[in-house]
Parts: C-alpha cells; sequence; structure tokens
C-alpha cells in the first residue's frame, strides 16, 4: 500500500514538475509584454495568445494536481487519518506544519477560478486576470517549491 502511494506521490510531483516548467517557460517569453494592456492584448499575435494558454494552463494544473494530489497524498503518507478530513481540514494541518499558508493558497485558488472567465467578454476583465495570473504564478511555484523541500525533508520522498 505505501509502495503504491509512495509511486502515485512521485507521479505527481513529476507532473508538477512539468507545470512549473512550461509555467516559467510561458512567463519568460511573455515578460517582454508584461503587464498587458488593452491595446496591446486585443494586438498580440498567435504565438503570444498560445503563451499566455499555456501560462494559464499551467497555473491552472499545477494548483489542481497540488490541492486535489499532492496534498491528500502528504497526509497520508504522515500517517493522519484523511476519510473524514475535509480540504479546509487538509489545508489546516498542512499550515500547522508550516507547508503552506491557508489563506494564501485559498487566494491563489480564487485567482485560478477566474481563469475560467478567461473567454469572458469583458476585456478588461481577461486582461486583469491575465495580469494577476502572471504575477501570482510565482508565489505559486514557491508554494510547490515548499512542498516538495517538506516531501523529501520530512517524508524521504526522493
Amino acid at each position: 500500500m505505501k509502495q503504491n502511494v509512495e509511486h502515485t506521490f512521485k507521479e505527481k510531483l513529476y507532473e508538477c514538475d512539468k507545470h512549473v516548467e512550461k509555467l516559467l517557460d510561458a512567463k519568460e517569453y511573455l515578460s517582454a509584454f508584461m503587464p498587458f494592456s488593452l491595446e496591446q492584448y486585443l494586438q498580440i499575435d498567435k504565438i503570444t495568445s498560445s503563451f499566455i494558454d499555456q501560462l494559464n494552463f499551467r497555473f491552472s494544473k499545477l494548483q489542481d494536481t497540488m490541492g486535489e494530489s499532492l496534498f491528500r497524498a502528504i497526509m497520508i503518507m504522515s500517517k493522519e487519518d484523511v476519510k473524514k478530513m475535509t480540504f479546509i481540514d487538509i489545508l489546516n494541518r498542512l499550515e500547522e506544519l508550516e507547508v503552506i499558508d491557508k489563506n494564501e493558497w485559498l487566494a491563489l485558488r480564487e485567482i485560478r477560478n477566474e481563469i475560467a472567465h478567461e473567454y469572458s467578454f469583458n476585456q478588461d476583465e481577461v486582461v486583469d486576470t491575465i495580469n494577476i495570473i502572471y504575477e501570482k504564478s510565482d508565489r505559486l511555484v514557491n508554494i510547490y517549491k515548499s512542498v516538495h523541500t517538506f516531501v523529501k525533508n520530512r517524508l524521504l520522498v526522493k
């Protein structure tokens, strides 16, 4: 059982590593344009548009994978009884373990939910969301790095 959890855990770490890599690639490309103005956004080419999609997708997937898979797996590997834990219970416990800041995580989750409105007719809202995701993505990556360090040092998963 432990080997299965550990194997799945390693797969999720690998998946998160790929999301971080692609997120940072998108940020590097988009850095010449940031922050976007509405006028700039309305004139972007297909390549720039694809990097915006990559930024949004990888931000969303990184947060989903961490929240839906890694956090629960950390609890299981820490011998916590997760069967009756809600997601907020898990966040509270991870905060007690000094792995994350719960309120910061939830704030990033709200930003992630804004991605769903990416194709809104309100172009100002779209531009604002892209700029916020670009700005906050470094914080999400740093949270992932903290989680990864915790896993390596405390759970001895390499």
